[in-house]
């Protein structure tokens, strides 16, 4: 009698937890880059870039025809540390979209140091399986604008834990040919080979300040769809 009891709590209780989850498409991590190289004028800037995508009616309407209706998205900036700028958020529609847009204006700089990739993918990670949020897709979406781990686990390492957990890792390198390629000439292959992977994974590249709100629009459109630039391009998307 005692064991069903104890059984039948486990039941309800598992019910309830599952009651209390909420449900969408997509599961998605923006992780920013806040290292030393990107000063407060570009952490503004790409703060803005992520707003005025997220509104964009292209990314809207690709929420909305998606198989949830919805998308779970939070924005993260990584360095030494990282730091939670919006925490998760259901974006469904106009008004959800605007809500998570004027959210990423508000909060201070909180991610400072050199380049810790390794354990911001494993931050991103740690975010996605922690949360109270059931997707059936996962998706860290990493931005930065050099390949350095001067801390914390390898790179390596980290992508192969977050894969083997069933996140697919897309990239976001950004070149910045305005201050003389700091990057370097071989971002973008270091980020194919060396960040992104999962199903259906792909790397879009913004060439610098002046296209990158629309290569992120792009890249969320994309994402939030489960296309890949192979499969559907810019020109049919965007245009």
């Amino acid at each position: 009698m005692r064991l069903l009891r104890i059984l039948l709590i486990c039941l309800f209780a598992t019910q309830a937890s599952a009651q209390q989850q909420r449900e969408a498409g997509l599961e998605l991590v923006l992780l920013a880059d806040a290292s030393g190289s990107i000063d407060a004028e570009e952490l503004a800037f790409q703060r803005q870039g992520y707003a005025l995508a997220m509104t964009d009616p292209l990314v809207i309407d690709a929420i909305q025809n998606s198989i949830y209706g919805n998308v779970a998205v939070t924005y993260v900036e990584w360095a030494t540390n990282t730091a939670i700028v919006v925490d998760w958020m259901i974006v469904d529609g106009p008004e959800t979209a605007r809500a998570f847009a004027d959210a990423l204006t508000g909060p201070p700089r909180q991610a400072y140091g050199s380049n810790a990739i390794g354990g911001a993918l494993l931050d991103g990670k740690r975010l996605i399986e922690s949360n109270d949020i059931f997707a059936p897709r996962a998706v860290i979406d990493f931005s930065g604008d050099s390949i350095g781990n001067s801390s914390g686990p390898s790179i390596q390492e980290a992508r192969e834990e977050v894969l083997a957990a069933g996140i697919t890792i897309n990239a976001l390198p950004i070149l910045r040919p305005e201050d003389g390629r700091r990057a370097g000439a071989n971002l973008e292959e270091e980020y194919a080979n060396r960040i992104i992977g999962g199903p259906g994974a792909f790397m879009v590249t913004a060439e610098g300040r002046a296209t990158f709100a629309e290569t992120v629009r792009r890249k969320l459109f994309l994402e939030i769809s489960g296309l890949t630039p192979e499969t559907y391009t810019f020109a049919s998307c965007c245009d």
